[in-house]
């Protein structure tokens, strides 16, 4: 039902967007969130943007990332910029709603130095 896109190689300095593309409309959402899991590590939440368009992210990324919404596209984005080798992972989305949890497969990131 989610289906994460965008990953790639890209240099250290580069940028990414991922999406996240829902294949039907979800209602009762409470929050719209990107994971990350680095080779080894546990996973890690990234960003948050809830329905009415607030957004949160963890500290690593604040001023790098930026995370949207597009409803009539039905997407879900994480544009990536300045991306870091630390910055390497597979990144998954999320839809918490009020019935419950959707997860999306993840999309790899490696960053190169």
């Amino acid at each position: 039902q989610l289906q994460a896109s965008g990953g790639g190689l890209v240099q250290v300095g580069g940028s990414l967007r991922l999406s996240c593309a829902t294949s039907t409309r979800i209602i009762g959402i409470k929050a719209m969130r990107w994971y990350r899991q680095a080779p080894g590590k546990e996973r890690e939440w990234v960003a948050t943007i809830a329905p009415n368009g607030s957004v949160n992210y963890v500290d690593s990324v604040k001023g790098r990332f930026s995370i949207s919404r597009d409803r009539a596209k039905r997407t879900l984005y994480l544009q990536m910029n300045t991306l870091e080798p630390e910055d390497t992972a597979v990144y998954s989305c999320n839809i918490d709603t009020v019935y419950g949890t959707c997860w999306g497969q993840g999309t790899l990131v490696t960053v190169s130095s």
